[in-house]
């Protein structure tokens, strides 16, 4: 199973990707926005398998976070959340070998299903 930190700075997504991977064996860290999961990156949460975050963030957003976090772990799997289209088109010119995203609203089937796919 997947080691992964999660970077949402809403409470229930954060909530409902928690319960959804951590029932499918996973470890999960949460982290409330981008600059705290840059923090703990830096720290113990730094041998990380998959990261997992919203684009739409305050301080540090998604697109920047996976560019920060991909400089420290360049073998890092992203999988990236939004509820806009337009902010996942951004992430195509993020240099990663796995790369996902899925579109907000989605349910625990959905997510889990993007995690299996990029740890296949």
């Amino acid at each position: 199973m997947a080691k992964i930190l999660l970077a949402d700075d809403d409470g229930a997504v954060r909530d409902l990707v928690r319960r959804a991977l951590t029932s499918d064996g996973h470890q999960v860290h949460v982290t409330q926005d981008g600059q705290e999961a840059l923090d703990e990156l830096n720290g113990a949460w730094g041998d990380i398998d998959i990261l997992i975050s919203d684009v739409d963030m305050p301080q540090v957003d998604g697109i920047t976070l996976a560019e920060k976090a991909l400089a420290l772990r360049p073998g890092l799997a992203v999988i990236l959340m939004s509820g806009f289209s337009d902010q996942l088109e951004r992430a195509a010119r993020l240099r990663v070998r796995k790369l996902l995203s899925i579109s907000k609203p989605f349910t625990l089937d959905q997510i889990k299903n993007v995690v299996r796919n990029v740890l296949a």
